[in-house]
């Protein structure tokens, strides 16, 4: 069983070919300010991003014919988690859609280099939406909360914790935060994540990039000021928020480097990024009515030792705490694939 995974990202793609599980190629090919500069919208960079992928394949002797090809999903429309089927609707939706981001490429490409000889499907994506009736509910009629979030990290995350654990997922009450660029918590229920953030337009805590949650009136007056255009806005909730717009980066890395050499302002902005993380999940506590399995901590900036010490500090009273450095996307969507092809689970229509 041979697939090809596809996971495009805003300065990168990755690609890998997993044989009956096993990796036998990883490569992540990197894309410049430079290079993606003559593509106005994501969509443009389709051909470029394709011939890409296809040059690292001839280049590793890889032929083009695989048992599956999955991709990660894009931010199309708000779906239930599982395995997709790539079909034209998606293909629409992806070209049509309101929000623009890399991984809304993976689908197009997919089944462009499958060419009708394969199945071709998406995993979990990011616009996964299972919430509860009252976490839609917002403060006006006129508006309705959305999921936007780790779906498939968090989702490999609790089946793997699960296993470990003699469990299944699906027997468990988990709050799962991902902490990267972005920071999305959600409450899983039993197999479903009825509560979670939209990481990507603004809610929820701020990450490195993006701002989270803002005062409503003063956003508004912002936007009113006549200083900035509505694209700087939205640059300014997700890309330049967060830590970034703070301390002028979003290298973390750079940022524990600063602390450690005594900056009192990149200490400042951490703790407080700790202080709502952890208000998130507390308030996902509640979500569970304290029925809390478990607390998993996950994404790229779990490496970093001082943060999670510090949310177990302010967490730690409500469940065990369980750190899984990093994300896995390729083996998770490798795993959704062979699962379907298995026809160990359902291949859902978009």
């Amino acid at each position: 069983m041979i697939i090809l995974v596809i996971n495009p990202g805003s300065t990168s793609t990755k690609i890998a070919v997993f044989e009956d599980g096993e990796a036998k190629f990883n490569k992540t090919i990197r894309h410049s300010a430079e290079e993606l500069a003559p593509f106005p919208k994501i969509t443009d960079q389709l051909d470029f991003r394709r011939q890409m992928i296809l040059g690292e394949l001839e280049k590793a002797g890889i032929p083009t014919k695989f048992d599956a090809i999955v991709a990660r999903g894009g931010l199309t429309k708000p779906v239930p988690c599982g395995v997709y089927a790539i079909d034209d609707n998606m293909i629409k939706a992806t070209f049509e859609s309101e929000h623009q981001h890399a991984t809304d490429l993976g689908c197009v490409i997919a089944r462009e280099i499958a060419k009708g000889e394969c199945p071709c499907y998406i995993a979990d994506p990011a616009c996964s939406d299972e919430l509860n009736d009252y976490a839609r509910v917002c403060g006006n009629a006129m508006f309705s909360r959305i999921s936007i979030w780790h779906a498939l990290n968090q989702r490999a995350i609790a089946r793997r914790f699960a296993k470990e654990n003699g469990k299944r997922y699906e027997d468990l009450n988990l709050i799962i935060a991902h902490l990267g660029g972005g920071i999305s918590v959600a409450a899983h229920d039993h197999g479903r994540a009825v509560d979670t953030n939209n990481c990507l337009d603004g809610e929820g805590p701020f990450s490195p990039e993006r701002a989270g949650s803002l005062p409503a009136r003063d956003l508004v007056n912002l936007c009113f000021s006549g200083q900035y255009t509505k694209e700087e806005i939205i640059k300014m909730l997700s890309g330049k928020g967060g830590v970034c717009s703070h301390l002028g980066t979003t290298d973390m890395m750079e940022v524990e480097s600063r602390m450690d050499a005594g900056d009192e302002k990149a200490r400042l902005v951490v703790d407080s990024m700790i202080y709502h993380i952890a208000k998130a999940i507390a308030e996902k506590g509640a979500v569970l009515c304290g029925n809390i399995d478990a607390i998993i901590i996950t994404g790229g900036i779990a490496y970093w030792k001082y943060i999670v010490e510090e949310l177990k500090k302010r967490i730690g009273w409500m469940a065990p705490v369980h750190v899984y450095p990093g994300e896995d996307e390729m083996s998770a969507l490798a795993d959704n694939a062979a699962l379907a092809l298995r026809g160990e689970i359902e291949v859902k229509k978009y």
